[in-house]
């Protein structure tokens, strides 16, 4: 059975890592100029206004309680309307960098956080506020890695489509850019087809690898 500690452990880092990403593509986006998500009350760090019933809620319980071995959610993306950026191509790239790049500045802090604790002789096993704080970092640290190197596939509507888009020549950018109506179908390939997610997520898995060894090396 599923712990209910567990889940009171992991709710806190979901909420504030999906709502991390998408608070920086709003912060960014009006800095570039676009007030959308400002009249939207999308900017902001209170989870409600971000919280998406299925991705922040159904999919992450699902998971939890049949014990799938992970636990993933989204928020509600943020409204961008890229008419108003001052400068198109650079505002496009900033605000599609700048969810994953939370992500991975949140995996950095967790991965601190984890390196801390340890060296204090915290484990993540055992009972207690030190152990469950060791935990909850880990599982951050998984979670941003995860997220930030996902949302990099170049698939859309993830946020790597914007950016291969713009790396492209002009005539192949726009036709790349029309597979954005087929992009929901692409992105359940990607995530169905035996063994292509998990060769797109290996970094995820090497970064983590590597990273417990620095971690448990300070115990």
């Amino acid at each position: 059975m599923a712990s209910y500690d567990s889940l009171v452990l992991f709710v806190p880092v979901l909420l504030l890592s999906v709502v991390a990403h998408e608070y920086a593509h709003a912060r960014v986006a009006v800095s570039q100029g676009d007030p959308t998500p400002l009249m939207l009350g999308r900017l902001t760090m209170n989870p409600l206004p971000h919280v998406d019933p299925v991705g922040t809620v159904l999919v992450p319980l699902i998971l939890f309680f049949s014990q799938a071995g992970f636990i993933i959610g989204w928020a509600k993306p943020v409204p961008v309307n890229t008419r108003n950026f001052r400068n198109y191509r650079k505002g496009d790239l900033l605000v599609s960098a700048a969810g994953v790049t939370a992500n991975f500045a949140l995996a950095l802090l967790f991965f601190g956080a984890a390196l801390a604790l340890s060296a204090s002789g915290a484990e993540a096993g055992t009972p207690g506020l030190a152990g469950a704080l060791r935990r909850m970092a880990e599982f951050g640290l998984f979670l941003n890695l995860l997220l930030g190197v996902f949302n990099l596939i170049p698939v859309p509507p993830l946020d790597g489509s914007h950016l291969l888009y713009h790396l492209l020549p002009p005539a192949l950018g726009a036709r790349y850019r029309q597979l954005g109506r087929y992009g929901i179908v692409l992105l359940f390939l990607v995530i169905l087809v035996p063994g292509l997610l998990g060769a797109l997520l290996f970094p995820v898995r090497f970064l983590m690898d590597v990273a417990r060894g620095v971690i448990e090396s300070v115990a």
